[in-house]
């Protein structure tokens, strides 16, 4: 491996092992979850990039507003609890784990929010579909709707 891939690798593993939590993160997760207070949250780093913070809450329940949100040269994590329904099945819900990360964001937040989202996702309990997007046809509602219902609808 190269000196610079070392390098590299090093960086990735320092914000893996040094970036946490906040608690504020899991409290509002559980408010979405069991609460339903919310209909999405957008989690992002901290300024020295050391925590995972609440970014912003909504109440929303339009996708398009949730998409809205989302910047087109930034990175950040969002959960969104999906609603939809199958036919003679009726309406079901889903909490669903995004990973924003657009192909404009710089390429240093790219690597360093690879390398954060375990410590965010694996505090999650009950998300029920993971979404990696990298531009907006990728986390397009029919999209979302194709995964979470395992193509039912």
């Amino acid at each position: 491996m190269s000196r610079s891939g070392i390098y590299v690798l090093n960086l990735i593993l320092k914000f893996e092992y040094s970036v946490t939590v906040a608690d504020e993160s899991l409290t509002a997760f559980n408010d979405l979850k069991l609460g339903k207070k919310y209909k999405f949250i957008l989690f992002g780093l901290n300024d020295d990039k050391t925590q995972i913070v609440v970014k912003e809450t909504s109440t929303d329940s339009s996708y398009d507003a949730f998409l809205e949100k989302l910047p087109e040269n930034e990175c950040l994590y969002a959960v969104y609890d999906f609603e939809y329904e199958i036919p003679n099945e009726g309406k079901r819900s889903k909490i669903v784990f995004f990973t924003w990360s657009p192909d404009t964001a710089p390429i240093r937040s790219k690597m360093v929010y690879a390398s954060s989202k375990d410590a965010l996702r694996k505090s999650l309990n009950g998300v029920a579909s993971d979404i990696q997007g990298t531009d907006f046809s990728e986390v397009s509602y029919d999209d979302v709707l194709d995964k979470v219902s395992r193509g039912f609808h």
